[in-house]
């Protein structure tokens, strides 16, 4: 098995202190950095472009996990590469051809992602599975942080864990929303080894980002 991974989402981060606020959670023990891109298109939200991204990533020395939700995803595929993404994940209805974008990550020698909102079937990419890094497995309908997570989710990581035994795959399986100590136990048993989390991990334990890393690690 795996070991369990977490990246925080600096979507719940003071915005004001970002530079900070990453090497705070790189001295905590966070693995990644999860870095949401919305386009106020895709999604109901605006976040940030490749500017921050680079300016966020000469400072610090840690994986940026960057999800990007925005339509059409392919043209600034190498944008977000050259502003310091390590991982790009994508969504399959936000590009015209997933295979030509998949590729395009590749060429730029960043590990490819590919994020399933809750309603999205695996079959979508199922295809791709032996061309991917990661499988991103959306618990609440992306755009805003702070929402409920849906357990009906659980069964799409248990079928997505099965076919990468089956098949032989060796992908992450990451998810993303509402993750908090109770429900992380739940992902990581269905087969998760990534876990997003943002309030969970600044907001607990009165901001312990330490000892709530920590917490969400332990099954």
């Amino acid at each position: 098995m795996k070991k369990i991974q977490i990246s925080p989402s600096i979507l719940s981060a003071d915005f004001s202190q970002l530079g900070k606020e990453i090497k705070r959670l790189e001295e905590s023990g966070a693995d990644m950095i999860h870095v949401d891109v919305m386009d106020g298109h895709f999604v109901p939200n605006l976040t940030i472009g490749p500017p921050v991204i680079k300016a966020l990533k000469t400072t610090s020395s840690i994986i940026f996990d960057v999800h990007l939700m925005i339509s059409p995803v392919h043209k600034y595929i190498e944008a977000y590469s050259n502003a310091g993404a390590d991982i790009i994940t994508i969504h399959p209805e936000a590009t015209d051809n997933l295979q030509s974008s998949i590729s395009k990550i590749k060429e730029l020698k960043k590990k490819v992602g590919i994020s399933l909102n809750p309603e999205t079937k695996i079959d979508v990419i199922t295809k791709y599975l032996d061309q991917i890094d990661l499988v991103l497995i959306m618990s609440v309908n992306p755009g805003f942080g702070g929402q409920k997570f849906m357990p009906e989710v659980l069964i799409k990581i248990k079928d997505l864990k099965k076919i990468q035994i089956e098949k032989k795959l060796n992908f992450d399986i990451e998810v993303d929303g509402g993750i908090n100590f109770e429900n992380s136990k739940s992902a990581i048993e269905a087969g998760a080894n990534i876990l997003v989390s943002g309030t969970t991990i600044f907001k607990s334990n009165n901001g312990d980002i330490k000892k709530n890393i920590e917490l969400l690690k332990s099954k």
